[in-house]
């Protein structure tokens, strides 16, 4: 339990720094950038048992770079304070991707 909410923290701290680089990704304050945390996690979890583990936003590769970026351009419709232009999510799709490189928000 422990766990999943540091792992929480640690990607509304991710969301909050690239609200802060990515032009077209914004967010307001913490608690929304949490929110907006479980929102992606729920959305993805949805979408890897529509879709399969193929199209996860958790594979490396083209089709999880771009399944991300449609989650994240989803959860705006899900969290008020968000606001992502379709750029904005490709962009923070491929920042959030190269964080979790050095910066693993699960255990592998």
């Amino acid at each position: 339990m422990l766990g999943a909410v540091v792992r929480f923290v640690v990607s509304a701290v991710v969301l909050l720094l690239v609200s802060f680089i990515i032009p077209g990704f914004q967010i307001a304050g913490f608690l929304n950038a949490l929110i907006a945390a479980v929102a992606i996690a729920a959305v993805g979890f949805l979408v890897e048992t529509l879709l399969g583990r193929r199209i996860s936003p958790r594979s490396r590769g083209l089709v999880g770079f771009l399944t991300a970026a449609v989650v994240i351009f989803l959860v705006q419709f899900i969290v008020p304070t968000m606001r992502v232009t379709v750029l904005g999510a490709l962009l923070a799709s491929l920042v959030i991707g190269v964080v979790d490189v050095f910066v693993p928000t699960e255990l592998r």
